[in-house]
């Protein structure tokens, strides 16, 4: 077989395979009427581009990574939560939500070229070396990362157990980037944990919502009744800070521990066509009594799922900062070969219809952690940031705040047995003034509700 057959062959595969994406998920057998030409000359272009490719560049391409190259190319320049999995990652991500995966512990995505800290999760590696939300990734081991996927990213940072990596970070206030070394793990994410706190209200933390998250909330509230000598509960106080999200069925069965009847959350696509998909709770005897839901910034797609149902109940007090802001919904398509593409395909809703994409959930009553209240100023990221192009990069630094990073932090260290629960110490709310306020509003919550 000659050479150009050979690369006429790549070419007629390659538009076959694109097209086939393009058209073939929606389950169309035939291209739009209106568009087969515009489509067809596009797609000669593209075969063009794959031509010279093939015969100038100065190595040779397989053509497996020139079609994977191309995918990747379309779907991360539609939104930075569309992407495709290799079959690699597609693996590695099934892993993620049943709890347990190699790495560092970070929810990250692309924002002015830089990988950015969506939030460290609780308890990781990257949570106990100091990494933030909002932070920028500017290299990798030496490496600079702008204008990596998230993909290559996450392919650099995870390794072998033990093994550290350093990764150099930008964050508002520092006078120059700062090198964090991050000692690689087992990332085994305990979903739930819980606590009595003082004068018989109870503490849930939900840290990422996983394929059990639910069931773990059950065994909680369990628990901490029989903490209470089988009385009710005077007050509980979920505290939803730093969860970047996870699986939307956990984030329904949630909010369904705490209504009783209606609406939790509504999905809907681009299209007319496309039906509507509604979540509801169904009539069972979970915790009825007082309620009060931390979120912060960093709460994120199921948390905003969870916050945003609760609040438009008015099931409970939403108490903290404005959340993410992440209300986009995407689904995993998997193909023949192992990969999957991670696609963008609706957006949900509250129960009154309100859409949280780019703006996130308001709580009730807004209360700064005790880290913006003076000990450290960071600039959060949130949804709304990444659709704006102006925001200064750090080649830019910003004006460093007075304060000396990290110095003045303060985090209250906490001992867990095996169900996670948290054990008696030092109370969580001397240092957390969220949680401190979120309490004293359950004990005045007769004053603020009524009975």
């Amino acid at each position: 077989m000659s050479k150009k057959t050979k690369i006429f062959l790549s070419m007629v595969f390659v538009c076959i395979f694109i097209l086939g994406f393009m058209f073939g998920a929606q389950g169309r057998k035939t291209l739009p009427g209106g568009n087969d030409k515009e489509i067809y000359e596009y797609l000669k272009t593209f075969s063009d581009v794959i031509d010279l490719v093939k015969k100038n560049y100065v190595e040779e391409v397989k053509d497996r990574e020139i079609v994977y190259s191309a995918i990747k190319g379309i779907l991360e320049s539609l939104d930075p939560h569309s992407s495709f999995l290799p079959p690699d990652m597609y693996k590695d991500m099934q892993t993620e939500t049943k709890g347990e995966f190699g790495g560092i512990g970070i929810e990250i995505t692309i924002k002015d070229g830089f990988p950015t800290v969506i939030t460290p999760i609780e308890d990781t590696p990257a949570y106990k070396a100091g990494i933030k939300a909002g932070d920028q990734i500017i290299r990798i081991d030496g490496k600079p990362s702008k204008n990596m996927s998230i993909m290559d990213v996450v392919k650099i940072i995870r390794g072998a157990k033990g093994k550290p990596v350093v990764l150099t970070i930008w964050r508002d206030g520092f006078q120059a980037p700062k090198e964090y070394s991050v000692v690689r793990d087992v990332i085994q994410v305990k979903s739930v944990k819980f606590r009595m706190l003082d004068d018989n209200y109870g503490y849930i933390r939900i840290a990422q919502f996983q394929e059990k998250t639910a069931k773990d909330l059950d065994n909680a509230l369990k628990e901490l009744e029989k903490q209470s000598k089988n009385k009710p509960m005077k007050g509980l106080v979920l505290d939803l800070r730093n969860d970047p999200g996870g699986l939307l069925e956990q984030a329904v069965e949630v909010s369904d521990k705490f209504i009783d009847d209606g609406l939790i959350v509504y999905i809907e696509g681009r299209k007319k066509e496309d039906k509507r998909i509604n979540f509801y709770a169904r009539k069972k005897d979970d915790y009825k009594g007082p309620l009060v839901v931390l979120v912060n910034e960093g709460s994120a797609s199921a948390s905003e799922i969870v916050a945003g149902a609760l609040q438009d109940y008015k099931r409970a007090i939403i108490v903290g900062k404005k959340t993410f802001g992440k209300g986009s919904v995407q689904t995993i398509f998997p193909l023949g070969d192992g990969s999957a593409v991670r696609l963008t395909t609706a957006k949900y809703y509250t129960p009154k219809g309100r859409s949280i994409q780019g703006e996130g959930v308001t709580p009730d009553i807004i209360v700064d952690s005790n880290v913006t209240r003076g000990k450290e100023r960071i600039t959060p990221l949130t949804e709304k940031d990444l659709l704006e192009k102006n925001t200064p990069t750090p080649e830019k630094p910003a004006v460093p705040d007075k304060t000396t990073p990290d110095k003045n932090l303060k985090m209250t260290p906490e001992s867990k047995d095996g169900n996670g629960k948290i054990k008696e110490g030092k109370p969580a709310d001397e240092d957390d003034f969220q949680l401190h306020m979120g309490l004293q509003i359950l004990k005045g919550w007769e004053a603020l509700r009524g009975k």
